[in-house]
């Protein structure tokens, strides 16, 4: 992380990210708090909805020209023409906040929404642009770090600074805002520091396209049928687009709602308490970035977004029955950490699967179909809210939209969500580095060899690598009847002494099919601190165009996996840390004494 934070531009990015979200959300924090002061149940609901739907609606009307902006011109130029046209908006608002006019306030939502909307493709595909693709993780996970924090700085400060200027006395909502017009002023200021941090901004285009934008079709739909032609050209691509935009799309009526049920059940007439306790969920977003980046340090680790759905989805069954603020604070932590865990995932895997040239295409589609699925909730929240559907109905129905999301992720993500989870689990105890993973090459099939010190070498060995390795087993434990199915399930190959021509043919099969296969020379679980000999049925398997790389695990002895206990002395408060090595490939025939004896000296390097 600190390497990416040295590169230059990052810092001054980051910094126009938080602003333009701090001013966004100052100006939708000052019309729902507005909102809250002046009406009461269903009207609350329905105008909460619709102060959001205003801040969607240019997303899905912007789809097309701002995906074509953001490729046909350098991105941080795009950025430094929206940071200006941000600073007009802001003192627009902050006129009408002087005038009392409360229905031209809340009409501005939608031209500050749709600044944002015009440069968001521009501000995430420069993530991809800035710190390349070695970054991409850490990448979205700062922007997503950042990026909340603003939202909680802003919902703190605004809620404030909105319930101290107002006090008790106020009438309407046009007094409201007279009183609270000087806030207006934060927002304006807030817009030029974006302004002049963008102008700082490195231009990092190296491909622009040449194609034209036609006002014509774009009124007919051209531009739209053909960028979600585009956007649907990879599966993977479109899949995460939808999990983002049903997670989206539950959190925007939470925010739609909480604030009538914080009213209604639980009889909370503060701003500074009901934003107050949505501010936890922004809090739990960064730390679930953070937690998000650490785990796909290697890889960009999707099984990370299975596990926080189902978070997720028991969060919200479980706040309707919560009556006590605290623990709906505690909740909205939870709820926030799951998020951020969701989102980072997501995120980097559409960056990194698009093509730069057509990156600004794909994102802008990303908020369109994101977009049109928060508009369709927040009109069918309305909806809900216009027939007598209170709060408590209306979480329950989202909790139902939340297990629909875990679904579609475990099916696609399944077994990469088991990995996680085991690999939650070790972290617990365990602190794994890796050394040599440039030796592994990315297009070619490999033969992995190395020491076997414990039972859990093969998630070792698994765990900095986003391609599944299929590993050798021996037989007898493989034909066990309760983990047989798993194993099957892990693509495990079973292998004996006495039957080994199977399993060679097959192992052989998975090479020639361009997969990562690993192999345990010894035989055995080894029950001294010295490699045992190697035995030389690997040299059975045809592995043409296929690598050997040697690998060794160090660190592992004594634990309670392995059979070797040694002298170490457990420490209950302390991580175990362990080693492992990759030892440059190996590309011709070698005697099973010479692997062994590279192996051996792999722990020198």
């Amino acid at each position: 992380m600190k390497k990416m934070f040295a590169i230059v531009g990052v810092i001054n990015y980051l910094a126009v990210v938080f602003l333009n979200a701090f001013t966004d959300l100052g100006h939708k924090i000052i019309i729902q708090n507005t909102v809250f002061k002046v009406y009461d149940g269903t009207t609350q609901i329905i105008l909460s909805a619709i102060v959001n739907a205003l801040m969607l609606l240019p997303f899905i009307l912007a789809f097309s020209p701002s995906g074509y902006l953001s490729d046909r011109f350098a991105k941080n130029i795009i950025m430094k023409h929206a940071a200006l046209l941000a600073v007009f908006i802001t003192l627009a608002i902050t006129f009408s906040y002087y005038q009392g006019w409360f229905f031209t306030a809340f009409a501005l939502t939608f031209l500050l929404a749709l600044q944002s909307a015009l440069y968001s493709p521009a501000k995430y595909g420069y993530i991809k642009e800035l710190v390349g693709i070695k970054y991409i993780s850490e990448g979205n996970g700062a922007v997503q770090a950042v990026t909340t924090s603003a939202i909680l700085l802003g919902i703190i400060i605004y809620t404030i600074l909105f319930e101290t200027l107002l006090g008790d006395v106020f009438s309407t909502k046009e007094d409201i805002l007279k009183t609270i017009a000087p806030l207006g002023w934060l927002l304006v200021l807030g817009s030029i520091v974006e302004y002049m941090l963008s102008l700082k901004l490195p231009n990092k285009m190296t491909k622009a396209t040449r194609k034209k934008f036609e006002f014509l079709k774009y009124i007919k739909g051209f531009y739209l049928k053909k960028n979600l032609i585009m956007l649907r050209r990879k599966k993977e691509v479109f899949d995460s687009v939808i999990a983002l935009s049903l997670f989206w799309s539950i959190s925007q009526v939470v925010l739609a709602i909480f604030g009538e049920y914080a009213k209604s059940e639980l009889g909370i007439t503060n701003t500074i308490i009901v934003q107050g306790v949505m501010t936890f969920s922004v809090i739990g977003i960064v730390f679930g970035s953070m937690l998000s980046s650490a785990f796909s340090k290697y890889y960009i680790n999707i099984g990370l977004s299975t596990l926080s759905a189902f978070g997720i989805a028991v969060i919200l069954f479980i706040i309707p029955f919560t009556t006590n603020t605290l623990l709906l604070g505690v909740e909205f932590i939870l709820f926030g950490l799951f998020s951020g865990i969701l989102l980072v995932p997501l995120n980097a895997k559409i960056q990194h699967l698009s093509p730069d040239i057509h990156l600004g295409t794909v994102l802008a589609g990303n908020n369109f179909v994101q977009t049109l699925f928060m508009f369709s909730f927040l009109v069918l929240t309305t909806i809900f809210a216009y027939f007598g559907m209170n709060a408590k109905v209306l979480f329950f129905i989202i909790g139902i939209v939340a297990l629909y999301l875990l679904y579609l992720l475990l099916k696609r993500y399944f077994v990469m969500a088991v990995w996680t989870l085991f690999e939650s689990i070790l972290k617990i105890r365990y602190r794994c580095t890796y050394i040599g993973l440039e030796h592994i090459p990315r297009d070619l099939p490999i033969l992995l060899a190395g020491n076997h010190v414990s039972w859990i070498d093969w998630f070792i060995v698994q765990l900095p690598l986003e391609k599944r390795v299929v590993f050798l087993i021996d037989k007898d434990i493989y034909n066990n009847k309760f983990l047989k199915p798993i194993f099957k399930l892990g693509d495990l190959i079973p292998i004996s002494q006495k039957a080994s021509k199977d399993s060679f043919i097959e192992t052989s099969m998975k090479l020639k099919n361009g997969k990562i296969v690993a192999i345990f020379p010894e035989g055995e679980i080894s029950r001294s601190s010295d490699i045992a000999k190697f035995y030389r049925g690997y040299k059975f398997i045809d592995r043409s165009g296929a690598m050997i790389v040697p690998f060794y695990i160090d660190g592992v002895f004594g634990s309670l996996f392995a059979r070797h206990k040694g002298e170490y002395k457990r420490n209950f408060f302390r991580k175990r840390e362990i080693t492992l090595y990759f030892g440059e490939p190996i590309s011709h025939d070698i005697k099973a004494d010479e692997l062994r004896e590279i192996v051996i000296n792999l722990k020198r390097i």
